[in-house]
């Protein structure tokens, strides 16, 4: 009878160190820490060498005590969802404050869930366990907010006031979050794929023009799509914000980045030219040059 008994002890074992290392994976490369990737907790933040910015931001920070105060109720039904980048300035700034802020709050840190998304090209802004899909992380940190299992807000890069004032507002529905031509454009291209982008560029336009304060908002959303292996997709947002910022030499490059990258050789050469039409580059000229003797 000991030996069965035995089994099962190390099985359970076994399974309770499994379940341990699937939290903060590091990454190293020479020697050194990247960065984490994957599921992470606390207690992953609070080891070297992300404990620096961790814990000196989550110190530093003084939340409004009159607010805390509401949330202390307000937002014990909620479960939350923190997507971060441990290579993001952004994150290194915010998140110390929002892990603050939550358990000044009294918030069950088990009702949140903690990503870390990785920095290199081929799985930009990715996580390996896939938790990012379907969610539209294209900037971090992204903190998304739960009720019942549906979404009811986010609060995406930077807080519009501080941590604390905007968890209220979401709590409040009094909430619009950031980037809204972005989260706008994810739901028609979901709903209806990239040729119905391109089909009905200026009706989008129009619809997003106000909405969208720089060129990058939309580019960032494109490059996480384009690394993502949504590349059709991607270069339809590219084609829609080359026309929303058209007196920009950057957004034509962008785009011509992502053809040659394709090896759409034509496209590449006709897009670097339309940079060229804005802004004179030595470096873009090179490439077109580079792509023009390619061709022959």
């Amino acid at each position: 009878m000991k030996k069965p008994i035995y089994f099962i002890v190390v099985l359970l074992i076994s399974k309770m160190t499994v379940y341990a290392q699937s939290f903060n994976k590091e990454i190293i490369e020479e020697n050194k820490p990247i960065q984490l990737l994957g599921k992470i907790n606390k207690q992953g933040l609070q080891t070297d060498p992300y404990n620096q910015w961790f814990s000196k931001g989550y110190e530093e920070y003084i939340p409004n005590q009159n607010i805390i105060d509401s949330l202390k109720t307000e937002l014990k039904p909620y479960t939350i969802t923190l997507f971060m980048g441990t290579w993001c300035g952004d994150s290194k700034r915010e998140v110390p404050h929002f892990y603050h802020v939550l358990e000044k709050s009294g918030f069950s840190i088990d009702r949140l869930t903690t990503i870390a998304v990785d920095r290199s090209r081929e799985a930009y802004k990715q996580s390996p366990g896939g938790e990012h899909e379907g969610l539209n992380i294209h900037r971090v940190p992204t903190f998304i907010f739960y009720k019942d299992g549906k979404e009811v807000n986010r609060i995406v890069e930077s807080p519009k006031n501080t941590i604390e004032e905007d968890i209220l507002s979401i709590l409040k529905e009094k909430y619009t979050s950031k980037y809204s031509s972005v989260q706008l454009i994810n739901e028609i291209l979901v709903k209806n794929g990239s040729s119905y982008i391109i089909n009905n560029i200026d009706n989008l336009i129009k619809n997003i023009k106000d909405s969208t304060d720089s060129l990058y908002e939309l580019n960032t959303y494109a490059n996480v799509l384009f690394y993502s292996n949504k590349k059709e997709e991607a270069l339809a947002i590219l084609e829609l914000n080359a026309q929303l910022f058209s007196k920009n030499a950057d957004v034509y490059t962008s785009l011509a980045n992502k053809y040659a990258y394709i090896n759409d050789t034509t496209k590449a050469i006709r897009y670097y030219k339309k940079s060229l039409e804005i802004t004179d580059n030595k470096e873009i000229r090179g490439k077109i040059k580079e792509l023009q003797t390619g061709l022959n």
